[in-house]
């Protein structure tokens, strides 16, 4: 590990994440409600939902993107708000489009983090970029364009990026949105891998099924701003809430589409 790579002092030490009691509102509308949960150090940990039910918002809360209207993250024991905090823990965002660079290469993308911090030389960042690339085994990848990717080597060249950084606590918006179902369960696998690698705390806000009930821990079901419940995959297999049962099982039902049934939901 390259010391001047690693400016925190707390490198090797897994954090855990604990929100407490957490608002936030965009005007008179409010996205998320009284939340409360614990992400324990070096689990993986899935957030699902419907559309809408604010499951990006609260990932923006705990990675500091948003502000919360009131309530409190904490990464350890340390604020999550405080920007003191980015110096004593690495914390890492994989978008959900990726957001790559169109104008770098592969290989530029990963490497304008450490650059544009200056946080070691060339031969250092090299070394960084190559070794994310080879855990990914996206090495050949390194001096294509995003252009020139498939949709699941861009996801994987996000997650790559997000590794540049060593982090401690990795956050993942919709990782396997539009994959087919063989990338998806391929992504999947990185997860679960990667916290096996690196004892990284992972928290994936995700509508995959599979995915949060596969590798997660534990899996907490939000629904209209609100924690409806938390537990492990199995205890949701075999739930007799009607809500969350819905929401993991939906029945097509043509007689009486769901559709219908929302046409008038906001008039």
């Amino acid at each position: 590990m390259n010391p001047a790579f690693t400016a925190s002092p707390f490198v090797g030490q897994t954090f855990g994440v604990t929100v407490t009691k957490l608002n936030k509102q965009f005007g008179r509308t409010p996205v998320l409600r009284d939340i409360s949960f614990e992400v324990k150090p070096g689990e993986i940990f899935a957030i699902m939902g419907p559309s809408g039910s604010g499951k990006s918002v609260l990932l923006r809360c705990i990675a500091a993107l948003e502000v919360p209207t009131s309530g409190e993250v904490r990464i350890g024991e340390f604020d999550a708000a405080d920007p003191a905090t980015r110096d004593k823990v690495h914390l890492a965002l994989v978008f959900q489009a990726g957001a790559l660079f169109n104008s770098l290469s592969v290989y530029d993308n990963l490497a304008l983090y450490p650059r544009e911090h200056r946080l070691c030389p060339e031969s250092g960042i090299r070394e960084r970029v190559m070794h994310a690339l080879s855990i990914l085994s996206l090495e050949k990848a390194a001096q294509k364009f995003p252009s020139e990717l498939s949709g699941g080597m861009k996801k994987r060249v996000a997650i790559a990026r997000a590794l540049v950084m060593e982090p401690q606590l990795l956050l993942y918006d919709e990782p396997t949105s539009e994959l087919d179902p063989v990338m998806a369960a391929t992504i999947s696998e990185i997860i679960a891998t990667l916290r096996e690698q690196m004892a990284v705390t992972s928290i994936v806000v995700t509508h995959d099924r599979s995915l949060a009930l596969t590798i997660a821990d534990r899996v907490a079901i939000i629904m209209d701003g609100r924690i409806l419940a938390t537990g492990r995959p199995d205890e949701f297999k075999h739930t007799t809430d009607p809500a969350i049962s819905n929401f993991l099982n939906p029945v097509i039902d043509l007689k009486n589409p769901r559709f219908k049934q929302l046409e008038n939901h906001h008039e």
